[in-house]
């Protein structure tokens, strides 16, 4: 089970967050089986926060591939959606952000990529929606009491559901 955080606090073209989040996961459901979506939260900045307010939100499914390759291709999808990686700041504002969070029970450690996200514990904007698809019954995770443990000790005041 791979578990991708995706978020978005600015437009690209025509196109506002949502419709940004929207289009990701058209484009990931073609890369993922069984993908499986929560709802979309707005949550306040982390890290830089003189910016607007983000929207997230998780997707988990199956990967027949590596890790690797799937960071490729997710890659691919940011910059088909604005994502210019050699002229944002680090944390600040983007179109698109597609974050792999887990995969598996897989860890990796390479120069491009650390599985498990090496923020994912202490993000609240992550762990906020994973917890919902939990909670629902569609996602089985492996280690999900470390992710209720880390839910139980981050400051989710941030974090709403967003109605539109």
């Amino acid at each position: 089970m791979v578990v991708l955080g995706l978020g978005s606090n600015t437009t690209f073209g025509e196109m506002n967050s949502i419709e940004l989040l929207h289009k990701a996961c058209e484009e990931i459901s073609l890369l993922l089986c069984d993908m499986q979506q929560s709802s979309i939260y707005q949550t306040k900045p982390m890290y830089v926060e003189e910016q607007e307010d983000f929207f997230n939100m998780v997707v988990c499914g199956s990967y027949e591939g590596d890790a690797e390759s799937l960071l490729s291709s997710i890659h691919e999808i940011e910059a088909k959606l604005g994502r210019n990686r050699e002229k944002e700041i680090r944390f600040g504002q983007r179109s698109i952000d597609i974050d792999i969070e887990l995969f598996g029970d897989k860890n990796v450690q390479s120069q491009n990529l650390e599985i498990p996200h090496p923020r994912l514990y202490e993000r609240a904007f992550v762990l906020v929606p994973l917890a919902e698809l939990l909670c629902s019954g569609k996602v089985v995770l492996e280690n999900e009491e470390k992710l209720f443990s880390a839910l139980d000790s981050v400051d989710t005041s941030g974090v709403k559901i967003y109605n539109g």
